[in-house]
């Protein structure tokens, strides 16, 4: 295998605080691989061979690249999530304590570890709707600097913290932005300054905390790889690398980055959103096939749903199943569940396994303990849009959910070599339950 640089991996991570952010990341390294900018509201006139991307609400993206030859349709497709658990600031933000202290009121989104949060430093992102004469423009905004911190409370102050907490968003992690004089609209006034524009011009603002944290490669052989974002930013990025690296033998290679994973999919960007079975259907009509072209193309077609999965934990190996359980650095996780949280069933498997196993890359097995429910993702919720065959696959991780999240070096390039391969391989439904791969 091709050796990855996990640098490559941590300037993403550094460079992706919100999902805005992490979408607008994609759309550069899209670009400079030659790929076209395409407007939901504008016609597409699409060419054999040709490169496209489009955008939802700036947060979702999907790409695609179609075949030299476009005599058959089947899609190709690889799917992650660019959002992660944070903390959202409310429009009124700004709260003063008993004239000395100012923080912000922010709300949160997602289950996040809430303890993580505390005693780092932190700093805002996301983006800002503005007026620019009769338009309203959204601004990405990243403060990189640190600029807050949610302090713990003194062990002095509770005796019992470390017999367990209950944190209450709205009393233990509200973060510490200033000194009394940091007033009402003294935060437009900052975001203003850091944009270069006028106060009066800012109509809202989506504006999240980050961990300022810079990634980390640790342990005694530097096996490990910490940092923010992990879940999912790893399986967008490393699916990203295999989808640019391959080109379609046939049909359309398509890569998806969905938002608001972690608070459903029910949004209008989100995975359980028509986004993706648009995109496929407007491809399909602009190459000129038929509405029963489209339908009998998706029985050929494939999803990869890209998550990450639970490894087991040294401290509580007892959290996972006792032989469906995965490690870092041993490989792709292939995740199973009897009520369908994910996608995966005995087809999607057998034809991922039979790429992956051409491929040379280790598979690894993830079901929850029986007797414990697990998460949910993205893929049986873009299932409800568009039926096609689909497989549940992440990367191995601990401290899920937390503001920063560890993986084991090594697999990041399992995925781009495994997406690789699943997008340069052809799928043949033979219509009897049988396919053929080539």
């Amino acid at each position: 295998m091709e050796k990855f640089s996990t640098a490559e991996l941590a300037d993403f991570l550094a460079k992706s605080p919100t999902a805005f952010h992490s979408v607008n990341n994609i759309e550069k390294i899209l670009k400079n691989e030659g790929f076209i900018e395409l407007q939901e509201s504008k016609d597409w006139a699409l060419l054999p061979g040709g490169k496209y991307y489009c955008t939802r609400n700036k947060s979702s993206i999907i790409a695609f690249e179609i075949a030299g030859r476009t005599d058959s349709l089947s899609f190709r497709i690889a799917a992650s999530h660019s959002d992660s658990p944070a903390f959202r600031v409310k429009e009124k933000a700004e709260i003063v304590v008993r004239e000395k202290y100012s923080k912000l009121n922010t709300e949160g989104y997602g289950g996040m570890i809430m303890s993580t949060w505390l005693d780092r430093p932190l700093s805002l992102a996301g983006r800002v709707v503005i007026k620019d004469g009769d338009r309203v423009v959204s601004k990405l905004i990243c403060f990189d600097r640190d600029l807050m911190l949610i302090p713990s409370l003194a062990i002095h102050m509770d005796r019992k913290q470390n017999e367990g907490h209950t944190f209450n968003k709205q009393v233990d992690m509200l973060p510490l932005i200033g000194d009394g004089n940091f007033k009402e609209g003294e935060l437009d006034r900052l975001v203003a300054k850091e944009l270069g524009i006028e106060e009066s011009d800012i109509l809202s603002k989506d504006l999240f905390l980050y961990n300022r944290t810079t990634p980390s490669v640790w342990g005694a052989n530097s096996e490990f790889f910490s940092g923010p974002h992990l879940d999912d930013l790893q399986c967008a990025f490393g699916s990203l690398k295999g989808f640019v690296k391959s080109s379609p033998v046939s049909g359309v290679n398509v890569f998806a980055c969905f938002d608001n994973e972690e608070v459903g999919s029910g949004t209008k960007q989100g995975a359980e959103s028509t986004f993706l079975a648009d995109v496929l259907y407007r491809i399909s009509e602009s190459l000129g096939f038929s509405k029963e072209d489209y339908l009998r193309a998706l029985t050929s077609s494939m999803m990869l749903s890209c998550d990450n999965a639970h490894a087991v934990h040294p401290n509580f190996p007892d959290k996972t199943d006792a032989s469906n359980c995965v490690y870092l650095n041993e490989g792709l996780v292939v995740k199973i569940h009897a009520d369908q949280k994910y996608t995966s069933d005995g087809v999607s498997i057998a034809l991922f396994k039979t790429i992956c196993n051409k491929a040379q890359v280790p598979l690894q097995y993830f079901a929850n303990r029986s007797d414990a429910p697990g998460g949910s993702t993205l893929g049986n919720l873009a299932m409800k849009q568009v039926s096609l065959n689909a497989v549940d696959i992440g990367l191995p991780q601990l401290s899920m959910h937390s503001s920063y999240e560890t993986a084991g070096v090594k697999d990041t390039e399992y995925l781009i070599v495994a997406c690789e391969a699943f997008y340069n391989s052809e799928i043949i439904c033979e219509g009897d339950g049988t396919y053929f791969i080539k």
